[in-house]
């Protein structure tokens, strides 16, 4: 487990490391002042912005203005730029002659006897200069040293050592690369190991441990994939960034890709949290299971169910923590200011809160719900008329499945009162129906003897918990007398225990010779009826023989 957490400390390390940021000072990368889009969106037009001017991809000097002109004085400042020094550039004797006249009380910038630009105040503040003049000198300066310096990478022996430089930038990239491959081989061979040596574990634990590995897995997996890109993105814009013919490809990479970059990053960088924070719980939730086997049987395994539900739960929040800060680092990537936002959305939620009363009671109860433990993800529960397996179990519903199949869903406000049918233990309830004329003593032993037989079987030891208990005649009924026994088992396992002991009890009536009453009806009358009967019937006869002997 931690090499596992140290190959994913060294993806990001590897991910860090490697790429350079925009704004680098290195001779690989343009300077690049990567302002978001946002940043201006409440200034007004008369207040100064700046801007840069670009020289082979690389960052020379930033002029400023007003927001409403700023745009037509780069565009035209840049162009001016571009085409002297294609004219000194593509000239092997050309000089470079950079002066700076007066025009106007303002200082103009002279290059190759060439106007490129008039310094402004605001020029001079952008540079922290105390004077335009002083802001012409220092960008007459940067001016001479860039141009010469872009001349002198054009040379042979420049362009020779910089092919090497980008030799060996490209041989390091696949090193890492079959590196960082085998590496995620290894590691994934090791992981299986660990799950086949996991699966003689609890079901349970071996469950979690395989989610665990699971994320593990998912999350190395994004970052070996991202430390990929970054490897062979990363040093290609390098290689871009050594000449100076290739170097405005890696400044348009720059400036037309940062925005959807940035995206893609907070993107990854959220699903590989949200992956990675789902593998921390189920490592907290296995050491859980495995504390509780030193418990008594029914202690663990409610202590099994509720780690199950507290998983599902936590797993729920952590996302929707995790996705409401990738939305707002998401909002920073592109420079749009959140706090309005955040505002409004606080205003919004106090509207919904009113108009949703339900939403939050169903959260309240929700949190009782398991904080009390009243039932958890696998038991069986009747609330109201319905009732049947929990297969899902959140802060807002519980989702149970009927003996029909059917998923019923109730919202966790409507739960009032609920019967957990398999609370650490549950119980079979059996009413045994026998005939009036049963010996009474002789069945009751049978069903004794009965209980005590299974109990004792290697196929039920386990799921009975005790000795049946046999409670005597219930009841006097329609049909006979009702005899009921209880038998504790483990939770979930009544009916099946329940369905296995009637069977051997029917067994044993029949060979005792005990039967089971039918559904019957006697009509009973009583003497005097029955002696008044038998008087009105003698009468008729005498009087009908008396008739016959006169005729």
């Amino acid at each position: 487990m931690r090499s596992q957490f140290l190959a994913i400390a060294g993806s990001i390390a590897i991910s860090v490391c490697i790429v350079p940021k925009a704004n680098a000072q290195i001779p690989f990368l343009p300077n690049l002042q990567l302002s978001a889009p946002g940043n201006s969106s409440h200034d007004t037009d008369n207040k100064p912005i700046s801007g840069n001017i670009y020289l082979d991809g690389r960052k020379v000097f930033e002029i400023a203005g007003s927001k409403a002109n700023l745009t037509e004085r780069l565009q035209l400042i840049q162009e001016k730029l571009d085409r002297i020094s294609q004219d000194y550039l593509q000239s092997p004797s050309a000089t470079l002659k950079v002066k700076i006249q007066t025009s106007n009380g303002l200082p103009v910038i002279y290059v190759n006897d060439q106007p490129l630009m008039t310094v402004t105040t605001d020029d001079a503040t952008n540079q922290r200069a105390s004077s335009p003049v002083e802001a012409a000198n220092q960008i007459a300066q940067i001016l001479q040293e860039q141009l010469q310096k872009a001349k002198q990478e054009r040379q042979t022996a420049s362009l020779i050592h910089n092919a090497k430089v980008a030799s060996g930038i490209g041989l390091t990239m696949i090193v890492l690369s079959l590196s960082l491959y085998g590496w995620q081989r290894h590691l994934r061979k090791r992981s299986a190991q660990q799950l086949s040596s996991a699966a003689t574990a609890a079901p349970l634990t071996t469950q979690l441990r395989q989610q665990q590995h699971s994320n593990l897995k998912e999350v190395r997996r994004r970052l070996f994939q991202l430390t990929q890109s970054v490897i062979w993105g990363g040093g290609t814009l390098i290689i871009l960034g050594l000449f100076p013919y290739t170097r405005p490809i890696q400044l348009g990479f720059f400036i037309g890709l940062q925005y959807p970059l940035r995206l893609v990053a907070v993107t990854v960088g959220t699903y590989v949290a949200i992956r990675f924070s789902f593998a921390l719980i189920d490592r907290f939730t296995s050491a859980l299971v495995i504390s509780g086997a030193l418990l008594t049987s029914e202690t663990s395994q409610r202590l099994q169910l509720r780690v199950s539900t507290i998983s599902v739960v936590t797993k729920g929040i952590v996302t929707i923590a995790w996705v409401v800060i990738g939305i707002l680092l998401a909002l920073v990537a592109l420079g749009i200011d959140y706090i309005p936002l955040l505002t409004g959305a606080s205003l919004i939620g106090v509207a919904v809160s009113l108009a949703s009363q339900n939403l939050i009671k169903d959260a309240i109860n929700g949190f009782l719900i398991i904080l009390e433990d009243q039932y958890a993800l696998g038991d069986v529960i009747n609330v109201g008329s319905v009732g049947g397996l929990v297969e899902n179990l959140n802060l807002r519903i519980t989702q149970v499945r009927d003996s029909e199949g059917r998923l019923i869903t109730i919202p966790n406000s409507e739960i009032k009162t609920v019967a957990n049918l398999s609370s650490r233990w549950s119980r079979a309830d059996l009413n045994i129906p026998v005939t009036y004329s049963t010996d009474v003593d002789k069945a009751l032993k049978i069903i004794e003897s009965v209980g005590l037989e299974m109990s004792r079987d290697k196929l039920w030891h386990e799921q009975i918990l005790e000795t049946p208990q046999v409670l005597g005649v219930d009841d006097f009924g329609e049909r006979g007398l009702i005899l009921r026994v209880w038998i504790k088992t483990k939770p979930l396992k009544q009916w099946d225990v329940a369905r296995e002991y009637r069977h051997r009890l029917k067994v044993a009536f029949d060979k005792a010779g005990i039967a089971m009453p039918l559904h019957q009806k006697a009509i009973l009358l009583n003497d005097f009826q029955l002696l008044q009967s038998q008087l009105d019937s003698k009468g008729q006869n005498g009087s009908a023989e008396h008739s016959e002997t006169s005729a």
